[in-house]
């Protein structure tokens, strides 16, 4: 017997398949049963998937890279546009290729995930083709894929479908349906995961991007690819399509909420929960919150005044002195300080205060004078002028003393 290239990979499907059947079964499953051996393919696709994890992540770097370094990619295409010879378009070329290698970036590793999964997904093409007649004996056993395994894996159904069987090789209604149905829920996957792709986590600045271009077009190809392609693939191989295409959707979605593109919607969208989780605004989440005086106004929560600092007031230049509002010193005798030198007088006569002593002799209000001689004391007995230094300013009549209503 001839074994092709992919038979190494055949021997590691056929033992993952047999594998998870033999612990499905140790489960209580029937060992017969389609839904076991569907079970076993969704098994083979979630180790699989494991496994390229780390390329996944790879695959996730190479793809921000790329993004990054689009605008210097478009700029040297614009550079060389209408150079057409083969020096510029060599020159072009490797301009490019130094752009990616200053960036960190390959444009291939971002297909490197879904080019190792080819040869896996024609390995288990092979295998389900191949169970026919290695339970019947004309080929020999692929590993831990027996003749007696092989004749349960054959005749397990999937709704009724068996999962060797393929549209086009089949006249059984039923096979035609449920292939069908799976080629549908395919394209669906794969249209959802191509577009939320695009428009949740694709930069604004990508939007004219070859890049971009090539998944738009992807986006409404893949599904006619599905269809044309499906009717030639049996029922377990199209099973392992639709589990991988789930698969994808749920990691993608993953990425995008969790790891999503800079400059793209999805990043908005995170930050505006991180602030919300913080209980600050987004700007200041990411520092771009502003400074200085306009921070300290900003950063007072809303609905709440803010109270202005204190000033000392000045009195207007030529203003009397007085603590009630008297005219000229009325009352508590606060004239106006001499600047000459001369004693004070006690102010103008006025309405008696509230001792009955005249305007400006009642309490202690002598005028100060500024570098004089001591002022004569007043009708109490004291140095006029003498009294409280502080001047309130008052509401209350010209004319009344201190024992008058202040304000």
């Amino acid at each position: 017997m001839q074994l092709g290239f992919l038979y190494p990979i055949e021997l590691v499907v056929a033992w993952i398949m047999v594998g998870a059947h033999d612990l499905l079964t140790a489960a209580g499953l029937s060992a017969t049963s389609g839904v076991t051996w569907a079970l076993s393919i969704v098994s083979l696709v979630v180790v699989i998937r494991i496994v390229l994890i780390p390329l996944f992540v790879k695959q996730i770097k190479a793809s921000r890279g790329m993004q990054l370094v689009a605008p210097e990619v478009k700029r040297i295409q614009a550079k060389y546009k209408n150079k057409k010879d083969p020096a510029s378009r060599q020159k072009m070329t490797e301009e490019t290729m130094a752009a990616y290698k200053k960036a960190g970036t390959n444009p291939f590793a971002s297909c490197l995930p879904i080019l190792l999964q080819m040869p896996i997904f024609f390995a288990l093409f092979q295998v389900l083709n191949g169970l026919s007649a290695i339970a019947t004996g004309a080929r020999e056993p692929i590993g831990r894929m027996t003749q007696e395994v092989a004749a349960q894996a054959e005749a397990s159904t999937l709704l009724g479908a068996p999962l060797s069987s393929t549209f086009l090789g089949s006249d059984d209604v039923t096979t035609k349906v449920v292939t069908v149905l799976l080629i549908v829920l395919m394209s669906a996957t794969t249209f959802t995961t191509q577009r939320q792709l695009m428009m949740k986590n694709m930069p604004a600045s990508m939007a004219d991007n070859p890049m971009a271009q090539q998944q738009k077009i992807l986006l409404y190809v893949l599904p006619l690819v599905f269809a044309v392609t499906g009717v030639n693939f049996p029922i377990g191989v199209l099973l392992y399509w639709l589990t991988t295409n789930l698969w994808s959707m749920g990691q993608q979605f993953y990425v995008i909420r969790n790891m999503p593109a800079p400059g793209s919607e999805a990043e908005t969208k995170l930050l505006e929960r991180k602030a919300r989780k913080k209980g600050v605004t987004v700007a200041e989440l990411t520092g771009d919150a502003p400074t200085g005086p306009a921070a300290a106004a900003d950063g007072a929560p809303r609905g709440q005044r803010v109270q202005p600092r204190r000033k000392d007031r000045q009195r207007r230049p030529g203003t009397p002195q007085g603590t009630d509002g008297t005219a000229d010193g009325a009352g508590t005798g606060d004239a106006a300080a001499p600047v000459d030198g001369t004693p004070g007088t006690g102010g103008a006569k006025g309405p008696k205060g509230t001792k009955g002593t005249p305007g400006g002799e009642g309490t202690d209000g002598g005028a100060r004078p500024a570098d004089g001689p001591s002022s004569p004391r007043g009708a109490s007995g004291r140095p006029a002028g003498s009294g409280s230094a502080r001047r309130r300013p008052s509401s209350s009549r010209p004319g009344q003393g201190r024992g008058a209503r202040r304000a």
